[in-house]
């Protein structure tokens, strides 16, 4: 195809309480952001469909599934997770995980495609947490090696928080490898143990940011040889947001998802990018940053390294 796929769905960002911690309008935000910029268009917008219950039943208990999506979450879970219940929420959450499945298809197709949505790290195996309900890259690494689409997936994790659902829910799956490049003094304050864990120093800035991930992908790609990179792309290392504490600048972002993705592609190996963690009060300029994304990939994309 001629342009970078892209995978959004309008049920993104369902209403939800405006003074919310939660920036959920950010995904219609980034949506409307890559049409107003030119990087969506009819030909390259592709929009999921609701995921059977046995797809989330590969990285979840059937049980919690189903006490989550009738509402039926106790106190305790509804503070842990952060979001109040709705019926439009449910909808919004398996639907975006049907996105992130198709982002991967595409992936496989094409060489690389990018969801508007995606990184629910923190969501375990049967309780949610940070703002996570189901985990979409545990379930697309777990759909791949039982699908047979891959022998070996490995999930390249730049969200500034741990992702410690992920890490817990893949602890026994060998061919899927987590890495996680987070601050290492911010939430989960009970960190999980991934494949490779890398904590990084508050206030690290872009210089010393970008060794380190260049540094990870120079050995952990040879290293293991993945046929799948699944990539979660977070803004929250950025030095305005809310929740992190690296200091990025948006060029640093933007070298970070460009390296990623070039050194990947320059392997053969497909990426798939999830947007991951971002939170800022000027919700247009968080989502333009977390466009950096797909602005960064579309820029690989026409350069020719992508199949295509």
């Amino acid at each position: 195809m001629t342009a970078l796929p892209l995978v959004y769905h309008d049920d993104y960002s369902p209403p939800f309480p405006p003074e919310h911690r939660f920036p959920m309008e950010k995904f219609r935000l980034l949506y409307e952001h890559l049409s107003e910029s030119g990087l969506v268009t009819a030909d390259n917008l592709y929009r999921p469909e609701l995921p059977k219950p046995e797809v989330l039943a590969l990285a979840h208990d059937p049980v919690y599934v189903e006490r989550y999506m009738g509402g039926e979450l106790s106190h305790a879970e509804q503070r842990q997770l952060g979001l109040p219940w709705s019926e439009a929420l449910a909808r919004r959450t398996i639907r975006a995980v049907g996105g992130s499945l198709l982002t991967l298809e595409l992936a496989l197709q094409h060489g690389l495609a990018c969801h508007m949505a995606g990184g629910t790290h923190h969501a375990h195996h049967d309780y949610p947490a940070g703002f996570c309900i189901f985990n979409d890259l545990a379930i697309m690494a777990l759909y791949l090696l039982e699908s047979g689409k891959a022998g070996r997936v490995l999930i390249f994790d730049c969200d500034v928080h741990q992702g410690d659902g992920t890490a817990r829910i893949l602890e026994h799956v060998p061919d899927a490898v987590t890495v996680s490049l987070h601050c290492q003094t911010n939430y989960p304050a009970r960190k999980a143990q991934s494949d490779w864990d890398i904590p990084l120093p508050k206030g690290m800035g872009d210089a010393g940011y970008l060794h380190t991930v260049e540094e990870a992908l120079n050995y952990l790609l040879p290293l293991y040889q993945p046929d799948v990179v699944l990539y979660d792309a977070g803004v929250d290392v950025h030095a305005s947001d809310a929740l992190g504490y690296l200091l990025l600048t948006d060029e640093g972002i933007a070298a970070r998802d460009e390296y990623v993705i070039r050194h990947c592609l320059s392997r053969d190996i497909p990426v798939v990018g999830v947007i991951g963690g971002g939170y800022d009060r000027d919700r247009a300029l968080l989502a333009r940053r977390h466009g950096i994304l797909h602005h960064s990939a579309a820029k690989v994309w026409d350069s020719g390294l992508a199949p295509g």
